[in-house]
């Protein structure tokens, strides 16, 4: 199961040096993300280790060493190495920021919300992973992810969602949709917050949907079960 500091790790490192170095040290064990027709996470093809650069190697490495397993995300997006750190770079300052008020399970929620609005299956099962571990509500991401609408959301929630959702269609913005945020306690800064949140995942969603990219298995039962009955990696996949 991931930590609860995962997507802090996940981006910590991506906006420090850029080498652009092939890693020198690579266990054999390790070149290969996946291997077999079963595991297929992406139409597009995924990289050996051995052949990235220095710096996301030495990210995906710690993040598969604090979470216990590596999100498909990175395997997928190494496919283009620039894009990569930008993209985790942006996800980083929208996701992990420690200002305004939105709290990570507000911003995880958003997410679900907007990516079953696009119907991208592997932003709404790995956030709402998230979601269950930061909110410690193991329903309401299932619920939003369905229909946010009759989900068990607070007013100040469902708010939110509903202008995510505006964001989400690209419907006109006006200032009336500024103010009914204002009177649930959000300011501008978080309207934006909002606002940005939404339009980076529309594009993730898209580039989910051009990979045909696949949840790991992990995902689904994170945040639904204490932490001492979660079943390791090794026997999820029905391993010794």
């Amino acid at each position: 199961m991931l930590s609860l500091g995962f997507m802090r790790v996940v981006c910590s490192s991506v906006v420090g040096k850029m080498e652009g170095r092939v890693h020198p040290k690579v266990p054999a064990c390790l070149r290969l993300y996946s291997s077999s027709e079963e595991e297929r996470i992406s139409r597009y093809p995924v990289p050996y280790k051995k052949n990235l650069p220095y710096d996301i190697v030495e990210l995906m490495e710690e993040v598969e060493t604090k979470g216990g397993f590596l999100p498909n995300v990175f395997k997928v997006l190494a496919h283009r190495p620039a894009e990569f750190r930008a993209f985790f770079a942006y996800y980083n300052v929208l996701m992990n920021k420690e200002t305004g008020n939105l709290s990570k399970a507000d911003r995880e929620l958003i997410v679900v919300a907007t990516s079953a609005q696009n119907h991208c299956l592997y932003c709404v099962v790995s956030h709402s992973a998230l979601h269950r571990i930061y909110s410690k509500k193991p329903t309401l991401a299932d619920q939003v992810a369905v229909n946010y609408r009759v989900a068990e959301l607070s007013p100040r929630e469902r708010a939110m969602l509903d202008f995510a959702q505006t964001m989400c269609r690209s419907d006109t913005v006006t200032d009336e949709h500024v103010r009914s945020l204002e009177t649930h306690g959000f300011n501008r800064e978080d309207v934006w917050d909002i606002a940005a949140i939404t339009a980076f995942f529309a594009m993730s969603n898209r580039l989910a949907h051009l990979t045909d990219m696949r949840p790991n298995t992990e995902f689904y039962s994170m945040g639904r079960v204490p932490r001492d009955k979660q079943p390791t990696p090794t026997e999820q996949e029905g391993g010794p």
